[in-house]
């Protein structure tokens, strides 16, 4: 063993000393007078000495982006920590640490530092990383809905789902009919922008209360099953009318918007109905012969093409990759996906996303009572069409109030899923930066009321367990 460890300083001995020879070697090799041309000619970098270049090299857009993310991941994990604290989900923190690094606070009190590290030309890179983060989350999203369980729910949680996506619709329409000759963006028709607010309305944000119902261990009680099982179709459908929604505004016409809902259809039937046994069986094979890495291979590939069918249709993205993940076998790979895809787009990517929100949200351009005004309608309207739609339903459907008010609750949470929504709608150039704000400040608002409204209802069944103990 001993003269194997001297074999080390050898080898590395040797060959130190042939490189040092080699080197002072060349050192006494002539140096060509005449300097070669470039072919195209390149500008010569400025030289820089001292420690001014390593500053230099912070605006290098890799060294810009990884600083960017460092400071994203610290501020997300910080205000994540702290939302935990009160009692609310990480997501509440994150979304409010978005908003903070943006203009409505950073940029607003350190405006140098602002453009420093968020300058407008690497928005872009952020973008698209963000993009990334949402359809593997989507993807995550679209795992873990059940099917089946949806397939064979009892009536009253189809019906609750339906009527807590209808009558929200119906307000945010009607909303629309106010705000659109102020608000609406040049060239931006009626329709268009009544039917997403309508379904800006309608969202509810499934994986975060998956999260609520686990963390509260409400989720093998009658309650949280309700509450899922609701959620997830809710999901469901506000997604294929959200896909609906998209293919109208992206295909400008009558006839070119019900041919990309007509191809819409046919992708949704060829994933259910031919892609997904076919995967099954496929991943089902390779697992038996411990091909995993090509398993996951075709799975992430289905993702991608998926996702790519998608946006080529005019659906986006978004919707092909919920799609591929609604689709995928119930085989123990799917665990295995989700813990490792849920770190990263979770710790990393969504955090960016978060951001890249909050930079696109200016409060300050709220600056005048009258569109506070709007802003709280906003979210009346908001709140009284889910929270009051999916209670009152609830309660019509056999629920006592106690469950009808915590259903309700739950529903209206909105947190990432209405942030996805909005962004759609900013990208495609329906949502104006004034309404953007109030939406991103509304989805905030009533997924932060989730937990309050819950700890109510709780704190009322027990006290009225104690007043029914007293007077036995």
């Amino acid at each position: 063993m001993n003269k194997r460890l001297l074999w080390y300083p050898v080898i590395i001995g040797v060959f130190a000393a042939l490189i040092w020879v080699i080197l002072q070697k060349g050192q006494s090799l002539p140096v060509n007078a005449l300097p070669v041309t470039p072919k195209v000619p390149v500008a010569a970098a400025p030289e820089v000495h001292g420690w001014w270049r390593y500053l230099d090299n912070l605006k290098h857009p890799l060294g810009l982006l990884l600083l960017q993310i460092i400071a994203i991941m610290l501020t997300a994990r910080l205000f994540g920590v702290i939302a935990n604290k009160l009692r609310q989900p990480a997501v509440v923190g994150e979304i409010i640490a978005g908003v903070l690094l943006g203009p409505s606070l950073l940029g607003w009190a350190m405006p140098g530092f602002s453009a420093f590290l968020f300058p407008a030309e690497s928005l872009k890179n952020l973008q698209f990383l963000s993009q990334i983060g949402l359809a593997f989350f989507m993807f995550i999203v679209g795992m873990e809905l059940d099917l089946n369980k949806i397939r064979h729910k009892a009536h009253d949680a189809v019906m609750i789902s339906h009527a807590s996506i209808v009558v929200p619709f119906f307000l945010g329409v009607w909303l629309a009919y106010f705000l659109f000759t102020r608000f609406a963006p040049a060239h931006v028709s009626f329709l268009s922008f009544a039917l997403f607010m309508g379904i800006a309305m309608s969202i509810t944000a499934f994986p975060v209360l998956a999260r609520i119902v686990q963390e509260r261990k409400l989720t093998h009680t009658p309650l949280g099953i309700m509450a899922i099982t609701c959620a997830a179709a809710d999901d469901i459908t506000a997604w294929c009318i959200l896909a609906v929604v998209v293919a109208i505004v992206n295909a400008g016409g009558l006839l070119s918007a019900v041919v990309t809902i007509a191809l819409a259809i046919v992708f949704v039937t060829v994933m259910l109905l031919l892609v997904r046994p076919w995967l099954a069986k496929i991943t089902e094979k390779q697992l038996a012969k411990g091909k995993d890495k090509a398993a996951v291979s075709l799975i992430l590939f289905v993702l991608l093409i998926s996702a790519w069918i998608a946006e080529v249709i005019g659906i986006h993205a978004l919707f092909g990759a919920f799609l591929s993940g609604v689709i995928m076998p119930a085989t123990p790979i799917k665990k295995v996906l989700t813990d490792k895809l849920e770190d990263v787009s979770v710790i990393i990517l969504l955090p960016i996303f978060f951001v890249f929100t909050g930079l696109r949200t200016h409060i300050g351009l709220l600056n005048q009572g009258d569109l506070w005004a709007v802003c709280g309608m906003i979210m009346l309207v908001a709140v009284a069409g889910k929270f009051g739609g999916s209670t009152i339903t609830a309660r019509l459907m056999g629920q006592n109030w106690r469950q009808s008010v915590s259903i309700g609750a739950l529903m209206n949470t909105r947190g990432l899923m209405e942030l996805v929504v909005l962004n759609i709608g900013f990208d495609l150039g329906i949502l104006s930066p004034e309404i953007f704000a109030m939406l991103v400040l509304m989805a905030l608002a009533t997924t932060f009321m989730t937990g309050p409204l819950l700890d109510l209802v709780a704190f009322s069944e027990k006290r009225s367990g104690l007043m029914t103990a007293k007077s036995l």
